[in-house]
């Protein structure tokens, strides 16, 4: 059979269009071509060629570093379910046969959601799925979406306040403000706390650059209240530990709280907003068999 130009121009179209979505994915020629384990040139012609065959320009090349055009953002969108659905079809098609003997699930999640929130699922889906290999990563909001564009993972679990257009976020968990203090300590004679009362004692908050930080700050502000900050401290375990030792109350989500801390507790629903929690995926991402599972066990209503 003789192979004609039409032909050969779609059994190379797959390639073009992967190395086109990796370097989309990671802004970098070079990285991407690693990625792929590809020499640089290869990766060069292959979206030289691609942009030559459909008569657009898909990156703006700044030095090292590439942007999408607008042109090349319409195709990335369009391209990269179809370059994933291809890599995962051996999968997809195991899985749809009702065997999930094997593969691998990234979930990126920040230290909150990870001690709080997945246990539960994470324990359910390793016993009904022994072969799967769980690799849970502890990172930041800011980091798990740099994981989720560069596909490093496969989904994140966690709390949004601002969804960038490339995200879906579904939240399915709804947790509440609470004061906590020492058990000795003079709010605990309030039935009722206010703003006011809490003001006039230095607070224990998570780092500045978090969320909690600027949602305080912002409720504070609200009142005209100046925020009174003791001691920064990341994550819930160790502020808790510290309100206990006397050196601070703190403003919490109570997710973090279980019953058995030896502080007081108030609600704070009239000054902060609930914080929900949930999936979080890039937008167009195929998701594995073993991605659909853990998320369905998770949240049935997102797929």
């Amino acid at each position: 059979m003789t192979c004609t130009p039409q032909l050969y121009y779609k059994q190379n179209r797959l390639k073009q269009l992967r190395a086109f979505c990796r370097a989309a994915q990671i802004g970098s020629i070079s990285e991407a071509a690693e990625s792929l384990c590809l020499s640089q040139p290869t990766i060069s012609l292959q979206i030289q060629a691609l942009e030559r065959e459909m008569g657009i320009v898909v990156f703006e090349r700044r030095g090292p570093r590439i942007k999408l055009t607008p042109e090349g953002q319409v195709l990335f969108q369009l391209a990269q379910p179809l370059v994933e659905g291809i890599d995962n079809l051996e999968a997809a098609l195991v899985a749809h046969a009702g065997n999930l003997d094997s593969g691998e699930l990234n979930i990126a999640a920040g230290e909150s959601t990870i001690l709080y929130i997945l246990p539960g699922p994470m324990q359910r889906f390793a016993q009904k799925y022994p072969g799967i290999h769980l690799k849970l990563h502890n990172v930041t909001g800011r980091d798990g979406m740099a994981m989720l564009r560069a596909d490093e993972a496969d989904f994140a679990v966690g709390s949004m306040i601002e969804v960038p257009d490339d995200i879906v976020y579904q939240p399915s968990m709804v947790y509440h403000p609470a004061l906590i203090a020492p058990l000795d300590h003079p709010l605990g004679l309030l039935e009722t706390v206010t703003l006011e009362d809490i003001a006039q004692y230095g607070l224990i908050l998570p780092p500045r650059h978090l969320a909690t930080w600027r949602i305080v700050e912002m409720g504070f502000a609200s009142r005209n209240l100046r925020l009174k900050v003791a001691l920064e401290a990341g994550g819930w375990e160790i502020i808790k530990k510290y309100v206990e030792l006397g050196m601070g109350i703190s403003i919490v989500t109570d997710v973090c709280l279980n019953g058995t801390e030896r502080v007081i507790r108030r609600h704070l629903l009239d000054y902060f907003p609930t914080r929900s929690y949930g999936i979080v995926i890039r937008k167009g991402k195929y998701l594995s068999p073993q991605a659909k599972r853990f998320i369905d066990m998770m949240d049935p209503a997102f797929l």
